[in-house]
């Protein structure tokens, strides 16, 4: 295609919704203004070459969304032939003639036989309204109503897609969007179907009084006799007739192709020949079966027979064809295995593997996961994914979404690795408030827990929500209910989703500034390995490793002299005073400790033992037991009291110290004296004491 012939079309594309705007109304002038007989055979020869063209484009349509616009189109050309039929009829009513074009196809289809063309005509009629038209429209109703059923289960599979990497927003975006656009077609072609059926009943209808006004008003005027104006006009409406019907037969047949037709990426003709004559066999058992009609008495020999060799030709060169490509793929194959001899003999066994973070939910949840809200499980999932990522420092894999029919109804549950952490129970149309005991009236509801904190709570209706509120309770729908679940089990197992690969992404995001230290770093002093087990020690004691380089640079200047994981742990830590302090201290910026008594503190330095999990102090169970209860004591004194404190230590015991409290006071922070800034201001709120 030449500039020339490109600037053209771009020029009239810009101006086609004006002549489409033109046509239609012009079509709805053509019912009002009489049409001289030239004009219409112009208009009728246009509306025949339309349908063809709409009918042929079909046939090279891959899916119903290549021709959305076609349940529009249905309606414009119901229009134009209506229009047409009117304007003929006017013709033969006041003139007694309606062109060349319908003359020829009356002379053409009848000959001198009207009856011929009168039984045509009525079979046209028939074939369209009862046959095509009618099963288009069911096909056509059915669709979109299989489109609409499986829409929730395709947006969660596109949803599914979208966590877990396979797509990218856009095309998340543009399959929600095809969906849509599907749903929306079946719908609008199962209303559009119904224009072209009436479309058929206008035009015997209009047929018929083009047949009886033609002869009442010519013969009454002395023009024609009754029997020569029965002949004139029973020609002229038979033509009438079959010039709109033939027409709207083919767009009906168009629309029966498009509605049927499933998405692939080949048109019909290419698709409709592989699926006919893939198989040659039946093409050589069908040939059989028709050269035994060819001998029996009285069947006409030469018809059976000849599409007979067809088939067996067409087989036949469909096998040389099968045998061919059998060849070339062999010899490629072979060509292969000579090259990758090696490989595939190593070539390793493919596993399924599980996903770092899932959420799984029961079908009575799957709202939630409806693109068509506002707010939905997908988008507050990229939410929380985007604020762990800032606050934690670390990359989030994508979180999948999937429905498990073994659950009941309300259940979901949340897997790390596959493995199930924490689930609860959620009900899309209540709400649910918390600590609902701190008023005195009566709210009904469903009690449960609030999974996140484990905080009393009610599921209530949408008329107690508005009581709560009025009283200044919490309440929250469950969609935030889930999302404040999945980011509390997030921050608790942040570090076990942070993986090798994990860390690899986190340097290669760096590496383009701060690449020196990172080829310091590793492999020479560690391995990608050692600083994975730092970074999951910090973000085991919530401590964010946003300050990525702070700390690859002092796992550079310390990895020379030990590659223990808990002693390099703290030597971070101190890097990072600032940031392990900042989160516990209270509205003055005054740090408020609880420190371990001189005795006590000895008594765990003397004890201490390191293993596999890290340093333990090997106590005696009463000792133990001792330290715990003045722990919990103190602790539960200034919870009450609303301070904000931690148990602070020496240096050489706190990491011993974390690890003994970790499994009966995960909340209790464990900070040495060398990870407080000296302008940071302390102030002692009590001592724990270990007593014999």
């Amino acid at each position: 295609m030449t500039n020339s012939m490109r600037t053209t079309l771009n020029k009239f594309s810009t101006y086609l919704d004006s002549l489409v705007a033109f046509v239609v109304v012009a079509v709805i002038g053509m019912i009002i203004v009489p049409l001289p007989a030239f004009l219409l055979d112009i208009l009728l020869v246009m509306n025949i070459a339309l349908a063809i063209l709409i009918l042929v484009l079909t046939l090279f349509t891959n899916s119903v969304l290549d021709f959305s616009s076609f349940p529009t189109l249905l309606l414009l050309t119901t229009m134009i032939r209506l229009a047409l039929n009117v304007s003929s009829t006017r013709l033969i009513l006041s003139e007694g003639e309606a062109g060349q074009v319908i003359d020829t196809f009356a002379n053409f289809v009848t000959g001198n036989n009207y009856i011929v063309g009168a039984v045509i005509f009525i079979i046209i009629v028939l074939i369209q309204m009862l046959v095509v038209t009618n099963g288009s429209s069911r096909v056509a109703e059915v669709s979109a109503r299989f489109t609409l059923d499986a829409m929730p289960g395709k947006q969660m599979a596109i949803d599914a897609d979208l966590n877990s990497g396979m797509i990218d927003e856009a095309q998340a975006k543009q399959r929600r969007s095809n969906l849509e656009n599907e749903a929306n077609f079946y719908g609008a072609m199962d209303g559009a179907s119904k224009f072209v059926k009436g479309d058929a009943i206008a035009g015997i209808v209009i047929t018929i009084i083009n047949l009886v006004g033609g002869i009442l008003i010519f013969s009454i005027n002395g023009s024609y006799t009754v029997t020569e104006a029965l002949a004139e006009f029973g020609k002229l409406t038979i033509g009438d007739g079959l010039v709109s019907q033939i027409p709207s037969l083919l767009i009906s047949v168009a629309s029966g192709i498009l509605v049927t037709r499933t998405a692939n990426d080949k048109g019909f003709g290419d698709s409709l020949g592989k699926e006919l004559f893939r198989t040659p066999q039946v093409l050589y058992i069908v040939a059989t079966i028709l050269f035994l009609f060819a001998f029996i008495p009285g069947f006409p020999f030469f018809p059976f027979a000849l599409i007979a060799v067809l088939l067996v030709t067409t087989g036949y060169l469909l096998t040389q064809n099968e045998a061919d490509q059998q060849k070339v793929s062999e010899a490629k194959q072979a060509q292969a295995d000579t090259i990758h001899k090696k490989e595939r003999s190593d070539e390793p066994i493919t596993s399924f593997q599980v996903d770092p973070i899932a959420i799984e939910i029961g079908y009575g949840l799957i709202p939630l996961a409806n693109e068509e809200q506002d707010a939905n499980l997908t988008s507050h999932i990229q939410s929380v994914r985007k604020q762990l990522s800032h606050e934690k420092g670390i990359v989030l894999t994508p979180i999948r979404i999937r429905d498990n029919l073994q659950f009941t109804p309300n259940r979901y549950a949340i897997k790390i690795k596959g493995n199930e952490v924490a689930s609860g129970e959620l009900y899309v149309d209540k709400y649910m408030v918390v600590e609902p005991e701190l008023i005195d009236i009566d709210i009904k509801g469903i009690p449960t827990k609030e999974p996140a904190f484990g905080l009393d709570a009610l599921w209530v209706d949408e008329k107690d929500r508005e009581l709560a509120e009025l009283h200044d309770l919490t309440v929250v729908d469950p969609l935030t209910v889930l999302v404040t679940h999945l980011k509390e089990v997030i921050h608790q197992h942040a570090h076990d989703l942070l993986g090798r690969q994990e860390v690899k992404q986190l340097l290669e995001g760096i590496k383009d500034q701060y690449n020196v230290v990172i080829d310091e770093l590793i492999p020479d002093i560690l391995r990608l390995g050692e600083v994975q087990k730092v970074l999951q020690n910090l973000l085991k004691e919530d401590i964010p490793i946003n300050d990525l380089v702070t700390i690859l640079e002092t796992l550079a200047d310390y990895g020379t002299l030990t590659k223990d994981p808990e002693t390099l742990t703290d030597y971070v830590r101190q890097s990072l005073k600032r940031t392990v302090v900042k989160p516990h201290l209270d509205e003055r910026g005054q740090l408020n400790v609880l420190t371990v008594h001189p005795d006590t503190e000895e008594r765990i330095t003397e004890s201490i033992q390191k293993a596999s999990g890290g340093s333990i102090p090997v106590l005696q169970p009463r000792v133990i037991t001792s330290f715990f209860d003045s722990l919990n004591q103190q602790h539960n004194q200034l919870e009450a009291q609303g301070v904000p404190h931690v148990l602070l230590t020496s240096p050489k015991i706190r990491a011993a110290t974390r690890n003994l409290l970790a499994f009966n006071f995960p909340d209790i922070a464990v900070l040495s004296l060398n990870e407080v800034p000296n302008d940071t201001q302390l102030e002692t709120r009590g001592m724990i004491e270990a007593t014999l």
